[in-house]
């Protein structure tokens, strides 16, 4: 088992669950995807491009779905969350049954289409 997938089956219920979840949801969205360990947390990318990361904050109750290229996302910002980061962004879960799958398929795909933009907005 790579470090990725130990970090995602360690972790406590419900996050767990809703990691499993967003895996599912993501690697079936992007064949081509590799899921990573980069930075304490999973990391997914395309070759050697950055694309979202899956995090547990410790002492928080939510995961986060955060965006590599989030300075250049245009759908659903409404629902993503910047809270004290100056680019990064992120769709933020504390339940499995909020999990809006088109909302964040909606974002994914958004997400995928400015992979190659890079972090930062010029």
């Amino acid at each position: 088992m790579n470090p990725a997938e130990d970090y995602i089956l360690s972790q406590d219920e419900p996050f767990k669950s809703i990691l499993l979840h967003l895996q599912v949801v993501i690697e079936g969205q992007f064949s081509e995807i590799e899921l990573k360990y980069k930075y304490r947390i999973p990391f997914y990318y395309f070759g050697k491009t950055p694309f979202c990361y899956l995090n547990v904050p410790k002492g928080k109750k939510y995961v986060d779905v955060g965006f590599w290229a989030s300075a250049h996302l245009t759908r659903h910002l409404e629902h993503m969350v910047a809270e004290k980061r100056k680019v990064m962004r992120s769709l933020r879960y504390h339940s499995l049954e909020e999990i809006d799958e088109k909302i964040l398929v909606e974002v994914l795909e958004d997400a995928y289409s400015v992979k190659e933009k890079g972090f930062w907005k010029n």
